[in-house]
């Protein structure tokens, strides 16, 4: 790619990343909702049908197949997916991919300090607010999954694990695509979240659902819609004396349009899969690490 092609590039990702800081996020989020709920039918039906053909979204391994089957959008957009579609790794050692997706950072925890992108960081302290966590994730295990508008959207368990607390932390909805990761400093500990800590055999970890532009919901099996919360502070539930018990695979929630899921292991329990990499594709139950013998 010549200069002038790639600071053509770069001053247009720059106007894109200003721009979302100018409009008003939370209210074009809501309308998106609005409008991704709506059930008139030649409309939803247009809709899914440009958003099929535009992403290029795979509808063969859909449960439903097409357009007319989905009463909303949303019902389209959180689409489940065929029986055995996704096979689940069979080694029980292995931590499997909880989304289809894309990674976006994989590798390890550097102190208190994670990978953003190249050249930008941010550290465990902003992405998790509880302080109680951050000496169990330091010098811990991580991975950054990014979901693209093709992909499937429900998100499940890599490990299996007790529920122990879901957090939601009020935040913006910048766009989490690649080029805005790339340029916003702090996104992910910036944008509105539910961190979820589960108790497993390899000691805590977490499951993070990273919400973002037009993104209408963050979902979870155990508490429903989280997002939108009209309520901005931050919020805790405490599930430690119910034993909500998970195995390995269990759907945990859904996103409505698309997001990030953030992985956080402690130290010297797991490795991640040495062939894999940033901007990697990864599915649903194939494996992406093995739990370390202890």
């Amino acid at each position: 790619m010549d200069t002038r092609k790639r600071n053509k590039m770069n001053i247009l990702k720059k106007l894109t990343v200003l721009l979302q800081y100018l409009i008003p996020q939370h209210l074009l989020s809501r309308l998106a909702g609005f409008c991704t709920n709506c059930r008139c039918s030649w409309f939803k039906n247009w809709l899914i049908s440009w958003f099929i053909k535009h992403y290029k979204v795979d509808m063969t391994i859909a449960e439903r197949s097409t357009p007319e089957d989905y009463v909303t959008f949303n019902d389209f957009f959180t689409r489940k997916l065929r029986p055995n579609t996704r096979p689940i790794a069979k080694e029980q050692e292995t931590i499997i991919s909880p989304i289809d997706g894309t990674i976006s950072q994989i590798g390890n925890i550097q102190e208190n300090t994670i990978i953003q992108a190249k050249g930008i960081s941010y550290s465990l302290e902003t992405l998790l607010v509880n302080k109680d966590y951050l000496e169990l994730f330091k010098n811990g295990n991580f991975a950054t999954l990014y979901l693209s508008p093709k992909d499937y959207h429900r998100i499940h368990l890599p490990i299996a694990g007790i529920l122990q607390e879901m957090t939601y932390v009020p935040g913006r909805l910048f766009s989490v695509n690649p080029a805005t990761a790339d340029t916003i400093q702090n996104l992910f500990a910036r944008n509105e979240r539910a961190i979820n800590i589960f108790k497993t055999e390899i000691g805590t970890m977490a499951v993070i659902m990273v919400g973002a532009m037009l993104v209408a919901s963050i979902n979870t099996a155990w508490g429903g819609k989280i997002t939108p919360n009209n309520n901005k502070t931050i919020r805790s539930w405490q599930y430690d004396s119910q034993q909500i018990e998970m195995h390995r695979g269990m759907e945990i929630g859904y996103f409505e349009l698309g997001s990030t899921v953030i992985l956080l292991f402690e130290p010297n329990m797991m490795e991640w899969n040495i062939n894999l990499h940033p901007n990697d594709s990864v599915q649903f139950g194939q494996s992406i690490g093995k739990i370390n013998q202890i």
